[in-house]
């Protein structure tokens, strides 16, 4: 055997190799050709096993017998369950979450009995449970382990949710709420960083998680006008809220320790949406959010009209996206000043979606894109309402801003890469006025999102030029310098 195989990092490294590549069979082989390399090749191919099948399978074949759903013949003697923690001490980051509704219910108990003197998997540090059911919740201590950080207990198993959280529950299902709020009231708080649920907890836990002073991501539901205790979370950097009532629990976070707080996104199921913006800025501005935050993120399924300038306090946004429903009518009051006011405000913005782009021709002109340009030179993405007869005007009417300050940068260098159409109608005639006053405005623009006929030309346009652009430069980069004769 090569003397590098003697180092347990290289030996690691190459079996995490052939895991990411799928080659299971060849790290299996690699396990069996030399007993030191059994250990550091059986820790990387067990640690992020995805399903709790392949260590009930280590035991043997008159105890486990596989089928739909596998069950136990008889129970393991001491020796056999402890030749089977053998491999569920490796097991520290199943990828995929172990789905304990594809085992038998007679399984988890047996589990259950024999883990009494212990955790299931030692050494878990996350988990990620996927498409249970509520008579599955009861048994999820199971799998909890005095390591373990990240929990993910999930009831829709085509949920696109975060892959690292300590709970995540995507059921209104009371059986999940009244589970999820004890294991809350019952686990080690003082180790707690990451908590998700998208329902409304008890009140008991509510109150638990609003000050655990350790908490740095937190998402929870919030249910009719429900009023929040006072907010205690000082080292809490992503917040994330949904709520189906009034903005009455907003009060919660008046004048509290948020320190660190950076994002924060917010959805609403209510029916009657008022000033939400101007509701929440009158709070935030009472906590440090005006300095901190920069990202902020409102949902909604209804039309509302929104108060951008409440938020203009907030001048270390960075990203800025409003989605709201333009299906019964737009209702949205964004014009070139309240664009501009936005830019001027917030000069550090990269991504701006405020509100998607609909039928309605109304909505900022060629001079709030160039104010937007101007003065937020690092914007990489933009949505948001626009007229498209405003792009048919002469050269002239596009301003052209001179930088007085020097920390700004000019309009040519806006880094603008996405901007989305929506399903701003575009007449035939106008395709090319269109890319071209877009390229004038966001010179590396690249990308054209849209839902209506019209846009494909205009992308395809942008997509030319942009390879011009490349070949001439390619072509400056190699040429031969010419000789000038004066």
């Amino acid at each position: 055997m090569h003397h590098c195989l003697n180092v347990d990092e290289i030996v690691r490294l190459i079996a995490g190799e052939l895991v990411s590549a799928t080659e299971c069979t060849t790290t299996v082989a690699l396990a069996c050709c030399n007993k030191k390399l059994k250990d550091p090749v059986l820790d990387v191919l067990w640690e992020t096993q995805c399903k709790l099948l392949p260590l009930l399978r280590t035991l043997p074949e008159d105890i486990w017998t596989p089928g739909e759903y596998g069950s136990f013949q008889r129970l393991p003697t001491p020796q056999e369950w402890s030749h089977m923690q053998k491999y569920a001490r490796r097991m520290r980051d199943p990828r995929e979450g172990a789905n304990v509704d594809l085992l038998s219910p007679k399984v988890l108990p047996v589990l259950q009995s024999h883990a009494s003197s212990g955790p299931l998997l030692q050494n878990l540090k996350t988990f990620d449970l996927r498409g249970t059911r509520g008579g599955s919740i009861p048994f999820i201590p199971l799998f909890l382990s005095p390591r373990t950080t990240a929990f993910t207990v999930v009831s829709n198993p085509g949920a696109n949710l975060p892959s690292r959280s300590v709970f995540f529950a995507y059921s209104k299902d009371p059986i999940f709420a009244a589970a999820v709020s004890e294991l809350l009231l019952t686990t080690n708080r003082s180790t707690l960083r990451d908590f998700r649920t998208d329902f409304s907890l008890t009140e008991e836990a509510c109150k638990v998680i609003f000050e655990l002073p350790g908490l740095r991501k937190l998402q929870t539901g919030i249910s009719g006008p429900a009023a929040l205790p006072t907010t205690v979370l000082p080292n809490l950097t992503e917040l994330e809220i949904e709520y189906d009532g009034g903005h009455e629990w907003l009060q919660g976070f008046r004048g509290a320790s948020l320190g660190k707080l950076v994002v924060v996104t917010i959805h609403s199921k209510f029916e009657s949406i008022v000033d939400f913006l101007g509701a929440f800025a009158s709070v935030a501005l009472t906590t440090s959010l005006s300095a901190t935050l920069w990202n902020f993120t409102f949902h909604t399924s209804r039309a509302w009209i929104s108060n951008y300038r409440s938020l203009l306090p907030f001048t270390q946004l960075r990203e800025l996206m409003i989605e709201s429903s333009c299906e019964s009518g737009c209702s949205s009051t964004i014009d070139d000043d309240t664009i501009t006011d936005l830019a001027r405000a917030m000069p550090k913005l990269e991504f701006l979606l405020a509100e998607r782009p609909c039928e309605t021709p109304s909505g900022v002109t060629t001079k709030g894109l160039s104010a937007l340009a101007h003065h937020c030179p690092h914007l990489l993405s933009l949505s948001i309402h626009f007229q498209v007869a405003s792009f048919n005007a002469s050269e002239s009417v596009i301003p052209r801003f001179s930088s007085s300050d020097d920390c700004t940068i000019p309009r040519e260098d806006c880094a603008l890469t996405d901007f989305d159409a929506g399903d701003t109608y575009l007449p035939e005639e106008s395709v090319l006025m269109v890319a071209l006053t877009l390229l004038r405005i966001f010179p590396r623009l690249k990308l054209i999102v849209h839902d209506c006929d019209g846009w494909e030309k205009v992308a395809a346009a942008i997509k030319l030029s942009s390879e011009l652009a490349d070949y001439s430069s390619e072509k400056l980069m190699f040429a031969k310098p010419r000789r000038i004769v004066w």
